[in-house]
């Protein structure tokens, strides 16, 4: 039989059990326990190619936060990201605005727009009040960094 360690006191515990027999301590992780995880590591530009490559439409495809490898369709007119979750592109995190960039697709192309946010919006690296949109731009809305596909 494989044997465990106490969460607790540190004793062999049979694997499995729930309760350590030497100081009673519960082996189950609390229901609000934060769990512990290993990021999956993409490469960046594999997550754009193969957007590409798939002959997908436009859309956002999160690098990184914590909805990294997500993607989202662009396939309205304008798109609203947020903190609200009525946005077309919900962020859920504090560092997002509730209503913090829109998308619009003209003539040329999509424009992303910040719509008033508190920390801004940025493209490659620069802080912007609106600007057109390139494949392989990254937007960055708060702890996200979304790619433009």
């Amino acid at each position: 039989m494989a044997e465990d360690r106490c969460v607790s006191c540190g004793e062999e515990i049979p694997s499995g059990t729930s309760v350590c027999p030497a100081c009673g301590a519960d082996q189950v992780p609390p229901a609000d326990a934060t769990a512990a995880f290993t990021p999956v590591a993409e490469a960046e530009e594999a997550i754009a190619a193969a957007e590409v490559a798939a002959g997908a439409g436009p859309a956002l495809v999160v690098k990184k936060g914590p909805d990294a490898g997500e993607r989202f369709a662009l396939a309205t007119d304008v798109v609203t990201i947020g903190r609200d979750p009525a946005s077309d592109i919900f962020l859920n995190d504090i560092t997002v605005s509730r209503r913090h960039a829109q998308l619009e697709r003209g003539a040329g192309g999509y424009t992303v727009s910040d719509v008033g946010s508190l920390n801004g919006t940025y493209i490659n690296g620069e802080r912007v009040e609106s600007r057109s949109l390139v494949p392989g731009d990254e937007i960055q809305i708060g702890k996200f960094r979304l790619v433009f596909t």
